[in-house]
């Protein structure tokens, strides 16, 4: 189910919070969900979109040790790419989505496989690591962006009152 967007970016504009994506498996589609909604622009600062490796390390500062060690699909990466995106942003709130969207993958990251981060001002960077299942390409970026979007709209707290 897809978050309710006005709300996370009526929440965002109320705390004066501005937010940024990291997207590799998505290619955009978490950017371009935020700024469907008009007056977006109020809050959403930018998206970047980083499907190579060289891209997570040049535009969001992706160590190649933890791409080497980990993996562009791993926890540790996701996390790395919500921090790059909002200090290189300069926004109060970041998400990041790396992920295996299919087809194919292996034993060792299937596909469905999704790593996301969220890293705000004030706070510890979290990660999570989401196996959607091989449910088709579509359906895998589809449910990442949803989710995605959910925690954008979990970090921004209730709604005030």
């Amino acid at each position: 189910m897809t978050p309710d967007i006005a709300l996370l970016l009526e929440r965002a504009k109320a705390q004066g919070t501005t937010i940024a994506t990291a997207e590799s498996c998505t290619g955009g589609m978490i950017v371009a969900a935020l700024t469907e909604v008009p007056g977006s622009s109020a809050v959403v600062d930018r998206g970047f979109i980083t499907y190579s490796n060289a891209a997570k390390m040049q535009m969001l500062g992706v160590q190649a040790e933890t791409l080497e060690r980990f993996g562009a699909v791993s926890e540790e990466t996701a996390g790395e790419m919500a921090e790059g995106a909002r200090s290189r942003a300069g926004v109060g709130l970041a998400v990041s989505v790396t992920g295996i969207a299919g087809p194919g993958g292996s034993d060792f990251k299937p596909e469905g496989r999704v790593c996301f981060g969220l890293a705000q001002a004030g706070a510890q960077t979290r990660t999570e690591l989401v196996d959607f299942g091989a449910l088709g390409r579509q359906q895998v970026r589809q449910a990442s962006c949803d989710h995605a979007l959910a925690l954008l709209l979990q970090a921004l707290g209730p709604s005030p009152g």
